[in-house]
């Protein structure tokens, strides 16, 4: 008979830098399968007739299998985080249905143009307060250059994938302009996909967008890291964006596990400070999101890492966090990018740049 059970694994050890890509599964399935098949042995072997009759003296080996009680315990995999699989997760969480007039007005806008964002494709949960409007009452939105599909995986993210995504329109930095311009925001934030299969990785495509939106709109570039291209770097950071943002996502120990092996700490950390030193008061910004396995040691060292190389601006925030008193619920790093603080910044910069 076929006999099946499952075993409680033992606790994984703590990862580490030696250990990092250890996965853990909470059952394991044994199957032994043990049937008496001593006819096979003997010289009067079944005929064709014989295999083929179900109820025949020859068949030890199928009543074996289809009398075997089958345990439908579920089996989890995935990487081990020490969560309780039993606890449900936090009522906060659940958000409403996006809907009302602004998310409607801006969701017309961004299909009849053709455009992607960053809200729809990575399935972000604050896309109805900011299409809506929000506080302020001024809806926005995410743009995100270069198509819907990106030639990277990283395993926090939603957007799809691909190795050879459609050709960028032509039309996008236009048809972007006229989107804004329709909300009529101050602020907008423009971001991509990565794009490894054009030679600029897209950073002459992203400064065609931003130099149509300029004067009237200050704006901010989430951009990849162009492969480390510095040359790609400058091209967008002359163009006349007013921050640049570039996300090293975790601390050092945990790129592998979280992003894609093109990416990497040091590359995203050359590309910020290329940034910060090819035009004199650029403002950069990144994000880490917490929660991932990392120690308070190595969020204080990622942060040394990018005061050292003078980036201004710091988003934490995590994707699901133990209560509500920890960090900001949901948290983006683009989400209210153009609150106060930032702006005022563009606007300080702007002024003392133009008293010089």
């Amino acid at each position: 008979m076929i006999q099946q059970k499952f075993i409680q694994n033992p606790t994984p050890p703590a990862l580490s830098s030696s250990n990092s890509s250890y996965f853990h599964t909470p059952f394991t399935r044994i199957t032994s399968i043990n049937c008496n098949l001593s006819a096979s042995a003997s010289p009067n072997r079944p005929n064709s007739a014989q295999l083929r009759t179900p109820g025949g003296q020859n068949d030890s080996f199928s009543s074996c299998v289809t009398s075997a009680s089958l345990d439908t315990k579920p089996g989890v995999m995935g990487p081990f985080t020490g969560r309780d699989l039993s606890v449900k997760k936090p009522e906060w969480l659940r958000q409403k249905a996006p809907q009302g007039g602004k998310y409607e007005e801006v969701k017309e806008t961004l299909s009849r143009l053709n455009l992607n964002t960053v809200c729809q494709e990575a399935q972000c949960p604050n896309i109805g307060e900011c299409w809506n409007g929000g506080g302020d009452g001024i809806a926005t939105a995410t743009i995100m250059l270069l198509g819907d599909t990106c030639t990277r995986g990283c395993r926090f993210c939603a957007v799809k994938t691909s190795r050879n995504p459609a050709p960028p329109d032509p039309m996008e930095p236009q048809n972007t302009a006229h989107a804004v311009a329709s909300w009529g925001v101050d602020y907008i934030v423009l971001t991509s996909v990565d794009r490894d299969d054009i030679p600029d990785g897209g950073s002459g495509h992203f400064a065609e967008t931003v130099k149509a939106l300029k004067p009237d709109i200050m704006v901010e570039c989430l951009t990849s890291d162009f492969r480390g291209d510095l040359n790609a770097v400058s091209t967008l950071v002359h163009s006349g964006l007013d921050v640049f943002a570039h996300n090293v996502e975790t601390v050092k120990r945990l790129q592998r596990i979280v992003r894609d092996p093109r990416a990497g700490y040091e590359q995203s950390l050359s590309v910020l400070k290329h940034a910060k030193t090819d035009k004199e008061g650029m403002i950069t910004k990144t994000s880490i999101m917490l929660g991932l396995g990392e120690s308070d040691d190595e969020l204080k060292e990622a942060m040394a890492d990018l005061r050292a190389i003078n980036v201004d601006i710091l988003t934490l925030g995590q994707y699901l966090q133990s209560d509500t008193n920890i960090s900001t619920l949901q948290v983006r790093s683009s989400y209210r990018a153009g609150e106060l603080y930032v702006k005022t910044m563009v606007k300080e910069s702007n002024r003392r740049h133009m008293t010089q």
